[in-house]
């Protein structure tokens, strides 16, 4: 007995620090949403331009969805198995019966702003105006009514809250006129300041603590599917480490993604604007002070929200094995 039990650790430890290797095993094919076009979404990207999802035993193909609303029916429906999506998606969803949940953590606050269309400048100049977020039950629309409170406006009574789709579609729309402001994040705000717009409410100095784009699965996918699971939280804490030491590959994905007409500035500014540990922690946890955040938006639209409690959305269990394993730590020692 215990010799099972010391070769079986071998075993795991040998998996832990020496992945599995395209040349040695057949791939797993995984389909793997994401819901936006920004740097939100750089985990997947990174991994699987840098090859490290392969390394990982995972031939992933990206599926994208306009709007973490639709991201997360195509996970519940089980199109794909895992998909990046925002916390109010996750919640609503899990509220209204799914078993999603959070495995890994992506990015936990904000760096969105409200620009305003050419002419608007001010907060009051948005009373009566539209604002355009990328689907309703999105972190766009939670961040919208949020910064419409923080800037004395009532969501759908003063400010006209719109559907218009991914970053740059709001802002195409800003852009144009067709809305009078939008909720956009980097490289889109960067690119929104070069053409003259101006920044209405920067929601990351309000303070907002929150759980944004994160891993999610279903409980029912970890329970037949746990090493398929364990691969992939292995591959995002590797492509986050990635992103934090290589900037020439995390710009390089960043553009490829973003499509054409960005240019190297904005996209070295938007680098340095999400790698801080406030956004990208190190350690992949997902933020439960972050869901309270969330449950306390949808609160005030869905009552089930009030008596949930945050660690109902999330499964810690892979990310804790890889940090108590010493795995995390080991990756930023290496030179």
């Amino acid at each position: 007995m215990r010799r099972c039990a010391f070769f079986c650790a071998i075993a795991y430890l040998t998996w832990l620090f020496f992945p599995i290797s395209p040349a040695s095993a057949q791939l797993t094919r995984l389909n793997v949403g994401y819901s936006a076009v920004s740097a939100d979404q750089l985990p997947a990207w990174v991994a699987k331009d840098t090859g490290i999802f392969a390394r990982n035993g995972l031939d992933v193909q990206l599926i994208f969805f306009t709007g973490g609303t639709t991201a997360i029916l195509a996970l519940v429906s089980g199109d794909v198995p895992i998909t990046q999506v925002s916390g109010p998606a996750l919640v609503n969803s899990a509220l209204a019966g799914s078993d999603a949940v959070f495995v890994a953590a992506g990015i936990i606050s904000l760096n969105y702003v409200l620009m305003g269309k050419p002419g608007i400048k001010t907060a009051e100049q948005l009373r009566g105006g539209t604002l355009a977020i990328s689907r309703f039950g999105s972190a766009t629309d939670s961040i919208a009514r949020f910064a419409l409170r923080k800037i004395g406006l009532t969501p759908g009574k003063e400010v006209t809250i719109v559907q218009v789709g991914s970053g740059p579609e709001r802002l195409s729309a800003v852009l144009t006129g067709r809305v009078t402001a939008a909720v956009i994040n980097p490289p889109s705000s960067f690119i929104a300041e070069k053409r003259g717009l101006a920044i209405v409410a920067d929601v990351a100095q309000m303070g907002l603590v929150f759980q944004h784009t994160g891993v999610a699965t279903t409980r029912r996918f970890i329970k037949e599917h746990p090493e398929t699971v364990r691969r992939y939280v292995r591959a995002h804490v590797e492509a986050v480490q990635k992103m934090w030491t290589d900037k020439e590959a995390t710009i390089k994905a960043l553009s490829k993604y973003m499509g054409s007409g960005v240019d190297r500035e904005t996209l070295e500014k938007s680098y340095d604007n999400v790698m801080t540990e406030a956004l990208y922690p190190k350690k992949q946890y997902p933020s439960l002070e972050g869901l309270k955040t969330v449950l306390e938006d949808i609160s005030e639209r869905d009552p089930r929200a009030k008596t949930a409690k945050p660690e109902q959305f999330v499964d810690f269990s892979f990310i804790k094995e890889l940090d108590g394993s010493g795995f995390i730590d080991g990756l930023y020692k290496k030179k």
